[in-house]
């Protein structure tokens, strides 16, 4: 059905348990995607909370699945409904399916979890391959050690689903910076499917932030540890900075990030309202005005944010998280060693010179734009090169396609 249609459709899955940085990856595929193609329609799933609270362009659009939360002691829980866990997933796994269903999407992109939150997505990958519609892997530039990576995928059953499911796996990042499943004993037959696209540039959007001139036309510093779930150590070390000297060279904006627990909040303004030269917000869907004005970037260094940094060519010191991933430092550290970035390892005391140190040297760093790296933005062009040539492949080829790669 969906090879006779003239409107195509991509379907993009996305099971956000935690942050921001799934839902923006795929929000700006999907938008890239239907700015190269006028007969294109891309729909998203979605388990962010927040996903109502961004722009979306014409002919995309998203499905709220109910939200989970991931608890400190790895188990999942009901975001907001009073049901437990089971029911919960049984109603994403059922959404997703009939959504698919209906849709009829003649290309499926997967981003991270290649069988969804707990296998969620099973369903809909059986219906897909079935009806013979080509079905991506999307992954970020890192995913974890190696030596923690495979026994997760191996208790998630990844390499069966790889091989049986999945035409393709877009890496959104570069081999010279990450190969995030070396080292985890992949065959050749899925190897053979990985295509490093490069990083997904970021654009201002046609509508600024919100926040016009937070200093009267000053230079300024902006800080964000993206989605704020797990971000109250960078901002607090940043206060801390201010706190000890307040005569640093450039003020600077705090963006706390929408999920970042409201008595901290509501500490850390108590504290930016003591300070002359810092100022802060909870959240802005526009937050790429903010990269585009501002002097340097301080950040945890999660994918998006790494993206932006580049995008807009900005000087940035990155203050990785550690836990419960690795993700932030691998990328930070190799960033570093490339003289993209510069890294600031948080020691546990979080020692207020330590910080304002950093922050005097940061606009004396040389931008990204310093080190030639050969493709190290053409991650939507890629991704756009790709999905057209999985758009017209005769859907007729598709099922023998699959029946060879599971041979291999």
């Amino acid at each position: 059905m969906s090879g006779r249609r003239q409107h195509k459709r991509v379907l993009i899955y996305s099971h956000d348990t935690f942050g921001l940085g799934h839902l923006r990856r795929c929000r700006t595929i999907a938008h890239s995607l239907v700015d190269a193609d006028k007969d294109l329609s891309v729909l998203i799933l979605s388990g962010s909370p927040i996903i109502g609270s961004f722009d979306f362009r014409a002919r995309v659009d998203f499905v709220r699945i109910p939200g989970v939360i991931k608890l400190r002691n790895g188990e999942y829980t009901s975001l907001n409904l009073h049901i437990r866990i089971e029911e919960t997933l049984q109603m994403r796994a059922s959404i997703i399916k009939h959504t698919a269903e209906i849709f009829d999407p003649d290309l499926f992109i997967v981003d991270k979890e290649p069988l969804g939150l707990r296998g969620e997505v099973r369903a809909t990958l059986d219906l897909l391959r079935r009806r013979g519609a080509p079905v991506v892997l999307g992954l970020r530039d890192v995913m974890d050690e190696p030596d923690r990576l495979a026994p997760e995928w191996q208790r998630k059953l990844v390499l069966p689903a790889l091989q049986r499911y999945y035409d393709e796996i877009w890496v959104y990042g570069l081999p010279q910076i990450c190969e995030p499943l070396d080292g985890i004993g992949l065959p050749a037959s899925v190897t053979r499917r990985i295509v490093y696209t490069g990083y997904l540039r970021r654009t201002s959007p046609a509508v600024p932030s919100s926040v016009a001139d937070p200093f009267g036309g000053e230079p300024f510093l902006l800080v964000t540890p993206g989605g704020g779930g797990d971000g109250e150590n960078l901002i607090d070390w940043v206060l801390r900075a201010y706190e000890n000297d307040p005569r640093l060279p450039y003020p600077a904006l705090l963006v706390f990030g929408p999920f970042m627990q409201p008595e901290l909040q509501a500490e850390f303004m108590a504290r930016v309202a003591r300070l002359d030269r810092v100022k802060a917000i909870t959240f802005d869907s526009r937050i790429e005005s903010l990269f585009e004005r501002a002097h340097g970037i301080v950040a945890m260094g999660g994918y998006n944010t790494f993206c932006e940094i580049l995008s807009f060519d900005k000087r940035a010191l990155i203050v990785p998280r550690t836990t419960p991933r690795l993700e932030q430092f691998i990328r930070a550290s190799r960033a570093q060693e490339l003289g993209l970035v510069k890294m600031l390892l948080d020691d546990g005391r979080r020692d207020a010179e330590a910080m304002a140190t950093a922050l005097r040297h940061l606009p004396q760093q040389l931008p990204p734009s310093s080190v030639v790296v050969p493709g190290l933005l053409d991650g939507l062009q890629s991704v756009e090169r790709l999905t057209r040539r999985w758009l017209g492949r005769d859907a007729a080829q598709e099922p023998a396609l699959r029946l060879s790669r599971r041979r291999l």
